[in-house]
């Protein structure tokens, strides 16, 4: 039924490219490289600009690999990100759209923020699924590798629904054996969005100023940047009209619904047709 929702950061791909280009970003990391449907457009940007493309993914789509090897601007990395990133330097930008978690977000947001500061480069982060469902919710493919006391309970089974906190067994919007969901919705260290909000706060109180664009469509986007660096306004100029949209957060949460529907018939289907 994937094919049925739209999901891919590539939707946003010509406001992200807009974005790399008005920061002048040459060298440019890509975190959750999945199926390269993000990795063709910055492959092709990176070229243009005699760039270079790192795209860190431990587990992409079948083809990726030999794909990226033919690529003379992409080096693709097989590891997870929060092994890799501290080895880095010279990072003009970065696309994450990895592990969907709490832990993981606000650690791969340290580090990149961590090597721009020590660099005296500002930050440029360009993050998928900061609205519904990770928002609030972690998410995670590898639970392993999540420590314990950052981990929620979470459940390979469970299903989740619009406007329900908890879940539901082998119903709703589930991961099917590929990745599991926490059970609980909301609190604290739990979700993208929480992760966001929690490392601007400690920027903050750093006396660091940066800004967020929350983009409320395809499971959300999100643009965090540096608000000293030289091409923040006009960063801010492309990315405000579609900041916390109304009407494209309506469309939003009218796709997720038809397509939860869906899903129950689906459900409800597959119910009818076991034997009694």
């Amino acid at each position: 039924m994937s094919e049925l929702l739209i999901h891919s950061m590539a939707e946003f791909g010509d406001l992200i490219l807009e974005v790399l280009d008005l920061a002048n970003a040459g060298t440019i990391v890509e975190i959750g490289a999945e199926f390269g449907g993000m990795t063709q457009p910055l492959a092709d940007y990176c070229a243009r600009r005699d760039g270079t493309l790192i795209a860190i993914d431990p587990a992409p789509a079948p083809g990726f690999v030999d794909w990226a090897k033919g690529q003379p601007n992409i080096r693709h990395i097989p590891r997870p990100s929060l092994e890799v990133i501290g080895e880095m330097s010279g990072i003009d930008a970065w696309l994450i759209d990895g592990d969907h978690n709490y832990y993981t977000v606000l650690h791969e947001l340290t580090a990149a923020d961590r090597l721009a500061q020590n660099e005296a480069r500002p930050l440029l982060a360009i993050l998928h699924d900061v609205g519904w469902p990770c928002a609030r919710r972690d998410m995670y493919y590898a639970p392993d590798r999540i420590p314990p006391e950052f981990r929620q309970p979470f459940g390979h089974d469970a299903g989740i629904t619009l406007d329900d906190p908890g879940y539901r067994e082998n119903r709703g919007f589930r991961g099917a054996g590929q990745f599991a969901w926490a059970l609980q919705a909301g609190g604290p260290r739990n979700g993208v969005l929480t992760a966001i909000e929690d490392f601007c706060r400690q920027a903050e109180h750093d006396q660091r100023r940066l800004l967020y664009a929350h983009i409320p469509a395809v499971f959300g986007l999100g643009v965090l940047f540096d608000a000293s660096a030289p091409w923040a306004q006009a960063v801010a100029d492309a990315v405000l009209p579609l900041h916390d949209n109304m009407l494209l957060a309506r469309m939003e949460r009218n796709r997720l619904q038809n397509y939860l529907t869906v899903l129950d018939w689906q459900d409800g289907f597959i119910t009818l047709a076991q034997p009694a």
